[in-house]
């Protein structure tokens, strides 16, 4: 399980579930992951230098959370992104800018129940740098999505963030072994930067 996936010449950023549950101390799915968002930060950034698409990435669900099916029924705490909640609100620098795509979600995957694949297909995509929360849920489930949806995920390493340490880096090893390319965030700004 030595292989590696090349990257292609037109990337798109997809920043996933940026949701202030994430870090807000209150919140019962705090994360802990205040420097995986500055990285997620800089790195929106640099997309949007190299002009790349952006895609973002919110959880929302009914008030009686049916829509979340069984997803919903085994972690409870998912009632905190209920239509209304402040707690699915983007963390402030992370939204969407008017052109770009917010894609809203009820399952882990970005890909699962959405037209993101049919989007990235008709925008000529064939590579997906990947950031967000959490690693070993969404981001996780969303890189698989992509590389079995033909484009190549490269997960911005430190703008990707997880409750537990240990989990994140055991998460990290299987998408680098099994599913995609896990990139330092210099390497993934000197790839947006040799676009120009």
């Amino acid at each position: 399980m030595a292989g590696h996936l090349a990257p292609g010449t037109s990337p798109a950023l997809l920043l996933v579930d940026p949701a202030r549950a994430y870090v807000d101390p209150d919140c019962p799915l705090y994360a802990g992951v205040e420097p995986a968002v500055e990285a997620m930060r800089a790195l929106l950034a640099a997309a949007r230098r190299a002009g790349i698409p952006v895609v973002v990435t919110r959880v929302r669900f009914r008030p009686d959370g049916r829509d979340g099916g069984v997803f919903f029924r085994k972690v409870p705490t998912l009632r905190v992104f209920a239509e209304g909640s402040p707690y699915g609100d983007f963390i402030d620098g992370l939204g969407p800018a008017p052109d770009e795509l917010t894609v809203t979600k009820q399952y882990p995957s970005a890909f699962f129940g959405t037209s993101l694949a049919a989007y990235l297909t008709g925008a000529g995509i064939d590579t997906l740098l990947i950031a967000g929360l959490t690693t070993s849920g969404c981001v996780r489930a969303t890189a698989l999505d992509a590389m079995q949806h033909g484009f190549v995920p490269v997960v911005a390493e430190e703008a990707v963030g997880d409750r537990d340490p240990d989990v994140h880096a055991a998460n990290l090893f299987d998408i680098r072994h099994k599913i995609g390319e896990v990139w330092p965030m210099e390497r993934v700004e000197e790839y947006l930067g040799a676009r120009g």
